[in-house]
């Protein structure tokens, strides 16, 4: 038997979907070369997502990518209305622009929602990676894996030659999907209302104008054949995506889902006895045959094991509500992945990593309870309760403690706090404020691309020196930007926002929140907070 290639990398991240082609976009951007292996021949074959929201965009955007989405976007021009009824032609139940009330203002984010199919969101996130320098490998499956405290031992199978790789990784990313084949080999379980569902998702082509009436729409849900049926329009003219719902325990099973039964689930759908349809493959040369979707709703009970660490579906699952998913597990990578780097390069202590479950775990949990009760919502309510939840605060608001926060007093047991009042304390993302750099306008955001940043107040200039001398003593890279100096802050607004004096600074982490801002420390204890948010 031939011998396994041997290949060394700092992550290996099992998992090619928008969460772990993300997490190698981060770590790559952060001077890693992580390994990335996908058993999928090729990213999403169906939209599966269909917007990012704003959070998701502010971190693409200060990495420079958010030009390229909206110019790779084939949502623009749709509205982005979701319509509720008992089939496409008859009477609405509600409709609803899906986004009228969680846009942000321009003093809240400086960008908007991200209408994107998470398929070409995926094309674009991975071809960044690879510029970056990760190792992207598609078609390629973990075999088997061992952890050591020293690392994880891992093959990985080439499935086109067949051909076997062993790789030695510091860390792994599992970001494997709603199964979670790693996390639940490894015996972590997870805790939620579990399995809400299956449903059948498959492609058509079929001339829909009577039965749309002239109504655009980017989601619609129906109460026929099922509740919770599901059509979306794709981009190419004339072809939809449908999604019937189906129970295993009542003996349904993905089998029963041949083409002449797809055939009568549309007609029963779009409310046309007759309608002229094909059914479509989702890759040319496949077969038409549907593709499972598993609804969940769970969260697990340990973000980590070791050297092996969960993210996006493989740590949370969410109803398909409130477009929480793929950013939620976004927002995990981009956490995770300075605090991988920082303690690689040897910057903060191996227990800085503790802190991704301590501040990420809590956040999938207020979402899934979000979740929860916007899809009772969506298949019950009206227009009136799917409106009620401030989805604002969930996007900009949730709160992170942790030792890698030096938290300030604040109310127990209020993980989210309204970011329309923004209050600059440490824990909660950077607010947004808009700046001026010779002439041309930029956010605060603008500035967090991967290194800690110091926001120094108009009149607190011995912060500047006394941040480059922290950042040389502890090899930590740091930017630094004085307010008033290079950067105007022509609103008058940068000192409220954060929350500090005009002889003030703010500390913002890697990830864009507030690590600690100025209080009763002095200039000669700026070291130590660094040693503290890195857990030194």
């Amino acid at each position: 038997m031939t011998t396994p290639h041997e290949h060394t990398t700092t992550v290996l991240i099992v998992g090619g979907g928008v969460t772990g082609l993300s997490a190698a976009l981060f770590l790559a951007r952060l001077g890693l070369r992580p390994t990335l292996v996908e058993r999928h021949p090729s990213t999403a074959i169906m939209p599966q997502a269909r917007a990012f929201n704003p959070r998701t965009m502010e971190i693409y955007r200060a990495l420079g990518l958010e030009g390229e989405i909206r110019a790779r976007s084939s949502l623009l021009a749709v509205r982005p209305e979701m319509i509720g009824a008992d089939t496409l032609t008859g009477p609405e139940r509600f409709r609803i622009d899906m986004l009228a009330q969680v846009r942000p203002s321009a003093s809240l984010s400086p960008t908007d929602w991200g209408l994107i199919d998470q398929d070409e969101l995926e094309l674009l996130v991975r071809a960044a990676a690879e510029r970056d320098g990760a190792d992207v490998r598609f078609g390629t499956e973990l075999s088997t894996f061992d952890t050591d405290p020293d690392g994880v031992r891992a093959v990985v199978r080439d499935l086109g030659s067949g051909a076997e790789h062993r790789i030695h990784a510091d860390y792994l990313i599992a970001a494997d999907g709603n199964r979670a084949g790693i996390r639940t080999r490894l015996g972590i379980g997870a805790d939620g209302p579990g399995v809400l569902g299956h449903a059948a998702h498959f492609l058509f082509d079929a001339d829909l104008d009577d039965a749309l009436r002239g109504r655009d729409f980017l989601l619609a849900y129906f109460d026929r054949p099922a509740a919770g049926t599901v059509l979306a329009p794709l981009r190419q003219a004339g072809r939809w995506m449908l999604g019937v719902p189906f129970q295993q325990r009542q003996g349904t099973t993905l089998e029963d889902f041949t083409e002449q039964r797809c055939a009568e689930l549309v007609r029963e759908a779009v409310g046309i006895a007759d309608l002229d349809l094909t059914l479509v493959p989702p890759v040319p040369g496949w077969s038409p045959k549907p593709m499972e979707v598993r609804l969940g709703a769970t969260v697990a009970r340990h973000y980590r094991a070791g050297r092996v660490f969960f993210a996006g579906d493989a740590a949370h699952v969410f109803p398909p509500t409130g477009s929480y998913g793929a950013s939620t597990g976004i927002a995990d990578a981009h956490n995770l992945a300075w605090k991988l780097a920082a303690v690689h390069k040897g910057q903060a202590g191996p227990s800085l990593l503790d802190t991704y479950e301590e501040e990420r775990r809590p956040v999938a949990q207020v979402t899934l309870d979000q979740a929860m009760r916007l899809l009772n919502a969506r298949h019950r309510g009206t227009a009136d309760d799917l409106t009620a939840i401030d989805d604002l605060s969930m996007i900009f608001g949730y709160r992170y403690e942790s030792a890698a926060v030096l938290a300030e007093p604040h109310t127990p047991g209020e993980p989210i706090e309204d970011p329309r009042k923004p209050s600059g304390r440490p824990g909660l993302r950077a607010p947004h404020v808009w700046l001026e750099r010779d002439g041309t306008r930029i956010s605060t955001l603008d500035l967090c691309t991967g290194a800690f940043v110091a926001l120094v107040a108009p009149h607190g200039g011995e912060w500047v020196a006394a941040a480059r001398t922290a950042a040389t003593s502890l090899g930590v890279e740091l930017d630094i930007h004085h307010i008033g100096d290079k950067l105007q802050d022509p609103d008058d607004r940068f000192l409220d926002a954060y929350g500090i004096t005009s002889t003030g600074m703010s500390l913002i982490r890697p990830d864009g929140f507030v690590g600690w801002r100025s209080g009763v420390l002095g200039h000669q204890e700026l070291q130590q907070v660094l040693e503290r948010l890195l857990v030194r």
